[in-house]
């Protein structure tokens, strides 16, 4: 079973939902690593 980037983007999205709700400092974290990650993933395609 392979998963794709697109295929795992509404389950992050849904896990870094519920953990902003529960921590609110998260955000920048979450959205940091989020940003990290995308441009990574864009520059090794």
């Amino acid at each position: 079973m392979t998963v794709n980037l697109i295929q795992l983007q509404p389950i992050i999205a849904l896990i870094a939902g519920i953990l902003i709700l529960i921590v609110p400092r998260l955000l920048n974290f979450i959205v940091a690593i989020y940003l990290i990650i995308v441009g990574i993933t864009g520059l090794l395609r």
